[in-house]
């Protein structure tokens, strides 16, 4: 083999030693684990918790609503001072509870923003990954991705919109005229 040949032919095979190996780092980097966990399985974790807690909170506080209800009822019935005392006290203890309970919200703030950073993490390899298979190539394929399916009992759920994506209140007033 001549030396011009030999040694584009090193080169190629160099280049091509590279671009697997940068490949291979792009991809630890998605599925490596820290703390025995994925960025996808922590952040189904994260979510879980977010519902859990959003859940135990709701309940907390319509329970603590239904018991200063019940409370403002008696209030009603002209009770005696010492009555009067202990549903206040009732009162108090309950209004403190729902309090308490919208504290969740903190938590899974800090639960979301860690679920965004892992998100973001995961696009900015996909992205290096796209950029080291070239970008112009993938974009030919012409593959739409899946579609969503957010279906239960037929119907195809949307969830909260993005401000300035949803329809208002009054489009959705008209349909019903």
């Amino acid at each position: 083999m001549p030396a011009d040949i030999d040694e584009k032919l090193r080169s190629e095979i160099l280049n091509l030693l590279l671009y697997v190996q940068r490949l291979r780092e792009e991809i630890a980097g998605v599925v490596g684990r820290r703390d025995g966990q994925t960025a996808f399985e922590s952040m189904s974790d994260q979510l879980d918790a977010i519902v859990a807690a959003t859940g135990e909170a709701t309940e907390t506080i319509l329970e603590g609503i239904e018991t200063i209800s019940e409370a403002v009822a008696e209030l009603r019935g002209e009770p005696g001072p010492e009555k009067l005392e202990e549903i206040c006290d009732r009162i108090t203890a309950n209004a403190t509870q729902a309090l308490e309970a919208c504290s969740f919200q903190d938590i899974s703030g800090q639960r979301v923003s860690k679920i965004v950073r892992s998100l973001r993490f995961i696009e900015e390899r996909v992205d290096a990954l796209a950029g080291i298979c070239g970008r112009e190539e993938i974009e030919a394929l012409g593959t739409d991705p899946p579609a969503e399916e957010h279906a239960r009992d037929g119907i195809v759920l949307e969830g909260p919109q993005l401000p300035g994506k949803a329809i208002s209140q009054q489009e959705i007033d008209k349909l019903f005229e």
